[in-house]
């Protein structure tokens, strides 16, 4: 943890964990953009399983929810996301974290109250969040934007290409249903599936979610624009809230 407590404070929700690459890289992210562009993050590392409200995560300037499924909680998740949500906190979500962004959004937004997640309920009959065709656990893969979306804005280009390791996304049965109330499905792999989503910066200042992984991208030294942008929108937020 950081303790300049001029910077944003960031929950990094996920139950950490040595073995996850993605949660040894986060550090070492906050280092770069500190170096790199002079953003302070005050880092707090947050167990899905300590948060069992929206209100826990009230004071924070970001919440990231991380890899690491499943969670010890897959309610404190599905709290961190719409705590973000609701409250206009700036929101990043990768892997498990666009899962569980997409399992709060559907039961929440939508009503489909038995959206279910089929690594934490295997036997749910229609799952929101099913295994994936074929695994894309170290599997990196081209991705086409949606044109004038906050994510290709970001990106600059139409195209990219992101680094995977999941085996879990959203079931081709419900992105209609999640766009229809105005989630934005703003980028696709070849097939067509959805591997960002975002909700319009008309009604959030910033809320992204990713089923690849940012965090994973190069070295470590030189922040996915992703990353980048969550950490100025938390910066912003913070300016904004004192």
């Amino acid at each position: 943890m950081t303790t300049n407590t001029a910077a944003p404070r960031i929950a990094l929700v996920g139950d950490r964990s040595p073995e996850v690459r993605s949660h040894q890289r986060v550090p070492q992210l906050a280092a770069a953009l500190l170096d790199r562009d002079a953003l302070a993050l005050d880092l707090y590392w947050t167990g899905t399983d300590e948060i069992d409200s929206p209100e826990a995560l009230r004071g924070f300037d970001g919440v990231w929810l991380l890899p690491g499924s499943p969670y010890r909680s897959e309610a404190g998740a599905l709290h961190a996301a719409r705590a973000a949500r609701e409250n206009g906190i700036p929101f990043l979500g990768t892997c498990a974290g666009f899962q569980h962004a997409l399992l709060e959004f559907a039961r929440d937004v939508c009503g489909l109250a038995e959206a279910a997640h089929a690594e934490n309920d295997p036997d749910a009959e229609h799952p929101l969040i099913a295994p994936l065709a074929c695994s894309l656990v170290g599997h990196e893969l081209p991705i086409t934007l949606l044109p004038g979306s906050l994510a290709e804005r970001l990106l600059g280009a139409e195209s990219s290409v992101e680094r995977y390791h999941c085996s879990y996304g959203l079931h081709p049965d419900f992105p209609a249903r999640l766009s229809a109330h105005d989630l934005v499905l703003s980028g696709h792999d070849a097939a067509g599936d959805p591997r960002i989503v975002e909700l319009p910066q008309a009604t959030h200042p910033f809320f992204l979610a990713t089923l690849f992984q940012p965090e994973l991208a190069g070295d470590g030294t030189r922040p996915h624009p992703f990353v980048e942008a969550f950490a100025r929108a938390a910066t912003e937020h913070a300016q904004v809230r004192r």
